[in-house]
């Protein structure tokens, strides 16, 4: 019974005691020593970091390395404390007088900084320093934080401050502006794993590397937690910690279960999956920590594809070391992504669902299915061999996709984004095709159009005034062919455009049209085509010499359009006010009155 009081869990027992021993916190550490060495102590320090990663242990390092006083008792402050003079034994026994430890989880209230304030007003009793400890300072009330300010900002010479928190936003920025902020980085999963390996040693037990690296990867970056794990997996072992125990006590798969799970689910072999998935269940394996290792690989064989000397990474599990680099390389950058996007998808269902092992196993199927799909650029190659003539049918599945009334549905990619209508792939045994038939009369019938303006002008003789809008204004023409239009759509156009238009063409022409979105330039719209052709015209009236000297006996005149006469006349024979010459340029001055020109430029 004694022996059990007697025992301290190993996360108390190997806490560290200095700078030295903090593992993890290269930064902090040089920074802090730094300091110390040169007497630019802060007057108030603010640790932050996740749990378990060594804040409280820092302030206490902290406390007793500016209140040492050495073997001897005549010792300054210093990096090093010596951990046998009394006030570093007091310290480490949580019974210095002068070390005040807070627990603002607790002590929220004004009134316990009202303490605070009090206290800081005498000096210390036997330290050098009066240091108070504020842990999760983040839980203090906004009344307790506005009450320390004051305090916080110009404190007595004999007291310090060092405040930890989990939650460094719900600190306010008044409070970390007077405060030296330190980030408490997670440690690193070899870091962890060299440690617990050492700790395991000093405690007379063995730890197999690979049972010490689940453990540091269960960690996830804290200490704590992993010397947690790693006191339950030696209870567990009672000799040496293998990876089959640890696997075991955490509930884990099997690395090389879960790499022939994916590899079965991406070759498209749903049953050999669920097969995997049920003998991972009986083993008592968590599906969230199934499809957690399944995004871990993924991401780990997505890093090989991408930085193929990933694979050194001592850190990486000798599974996929051997075995990654030959899967990294069967898939593609596409099949990975999809793969990374169902499973982070999946993870959530998994997690929410009142049986998870059901949710995980529709992930499973829904991936596995997933992997006969074509990629967005093998739809996109098979469109456009349709539209070329080379789709074939049987082996290889050459046509377009279809939809459900059996035309080719939109794709989208950088070339090609919409389809309206589609020509029917040649096949030498052509499946039945749903088509609609489309009766014109003859006399209705339009001709085909010999340019795209004349196509443009169709829309306006059929009252389509929408239509006709946006394609003077809002499309650019990329390419006409008789039956084929490519277009490139501004945002003003609507995104049914290439639908409509190709409907209404194939409606009056009675010949089938494609209208293709296209990412290419293109030619002006008919719009800014007419803009630039008024602008030239204007500019080589204004250049002719007849209209210059006009435009220099009349001080600000200006040319407001320029017109074809002779076709004006024919239509509206009396703007020649004389009937004798109808040839006019005609000119406005300033008071508006407009004033024909004979071919001299006289009035």
């Amino acid at each position: 019974m004694s022996g059990g009081l007697a025992y301290r869990v190993l996360a108390r027992k190997y806490r560290p005691k200095s700078f030295a021993e903090l593992i993890g916190q290269d930064a902090l550490v040089r920074t802090l020593t730094n300091a110390i060495n040169s007497g630019r102590i802060a007057q108030a320090f603010m640790l932050t970091g996740v749990r378990g990663v060594g804040k409280t242990t820092t302030a206490r390092i902290i406390a007793r390395a500016l209140n040492c006083t050495g073997p001897d008792g005549t010792g300054g402050p210093t990096v090093t404390p010596c951990g046998v003079c009394d006030n570093c034994r007091a310290i480490a026994e949580d019974r210095h007088v002068d070390v005040m430890e807070m627990d603002a989880a607790s002590h929220t209230g004004v009134d316990d900084i009202r303490e605070i304030i009090d206290g800081v007003r005498y000096a210390p009793v036997s330290a050098r320093y009066k240091l108070y400890i504020i842990d999760e300072v983040h839980m203090l009330s906004k009344s307790a934080f506005n009450a320390l300010l004051k305090t916080l900002e110009e404190p007595p010479a004999h007291v310090k401050f060092v405040f930890a928190t989990t939650e460094i936003r719900k600190v306010p920025v008044t409070v970390l502006s007077r405060c030296q902020r330190f980030d408490l980085r997670r440690v690193d999963a070899q870091v962890l794993k060299e440690h617990f390996t050492r700790v395991t040693g000093l405690e007379g037990a063995g730890i197999e590397p690979d049972a010490a690296a689940l453990i540091a990867r269960a960690a996830d970056g804290s200490v704590r937690d992993g010397l947690s794990l790693l006191d339950q997996a030696i209870a567990l072992a009672a000799g040496t910690v293998t990876a089959q125990q640890v696997r075991d006590m955490l509930g884990l798969a099997d690395r090389s279960k879960v790499i022939d799970l994916f590899e079965a689910a991406v070759s498209a072999k749903p049953a050999e999956a669920m097969d995997l998935l049920s003998d991972l269940h009986r083993v008592g394996a968590d599906p969230v920590v199934i499809l957690q290792d399944l995004l871990d690989l993924v991401h780990n064989l997505t890093r090989l594809k991408v930085v193929p000397d990933s694979a050194n990474d001592p850190g990486l599990p000798e599974a996929e070391r051997t075995r990654g680099a030959a899967l990294s390389a069967k898939l593609g950058m596409p099949a990975l992504t999809r793969a990374w996007q169902l499973l982070l998808k999946g993870l959530g269902e998994v997690q929410a669902a009142p049986v998870p092992q059901q949710a995980l196993e529709m992930v499973i199927v829904r991936l596995s299915y997933a992997a006969d799909l074509p990629t967005p650029g093998d739809l996109i190659r098979q469109f456009q061999n349709l539209q070329n003539g080379g789709g074939q049918g049987g082996q290889g599945g050459g046509g377009a996709p279809r939809g459900p009334g059996g035309g080719p549905v939109a794709v989208g990619g950088s070339a090609v984004r919409a389809v309206a209508q589609a020509q029917p792939s040649p096949q030498s045994n052509p499946q039945p095709v749903q088509t609609v038939a489309v009766a014109v009369a003859d006399e209705e019938r339009v001709a085909m159009p010999r340019d795209f303006r004349t196509l443009v002008q169709v829309f306006a003789e059929k009252r389509e005034g929408a239509l006709y809008g946006h394609l003077t204004g809002s499309v650019h023409l990329v390419r006409m062919e008789p039956g084929r239009l490519e277009l490139r759509l501004t945002t003003l156009a609507p995104a049914t455009l290439p639908n409509r238009v190709g409907q209404l063409l194939t409606e009056w022409t009675g010949q089938r049209w494609v209208v293709i979105v296209s990412d290419a330039p293109g030619e002006p719209t008919l719009i800014q085509q007419e803009q630039a052709a008024q602008r030239r015209a204007l500019e080589e009236a204004e250049a002719h010499p007849v209209v210059r000297a006009v435009l220099d006996a009349f001080p600000g005149a200006k040319i407001t359009d320029v017109r074809d006469l002779k076709a004006a006349v024919e239509a509206e024979p009396q703007v020649a006010d004389d009937g004798e010459n109808p040839d006019l340029m005609v000119m406005q001055q300033d008071d508006g009155v407009y004033y024909p020109l004979d071919d001299e430029g006289d009035f």
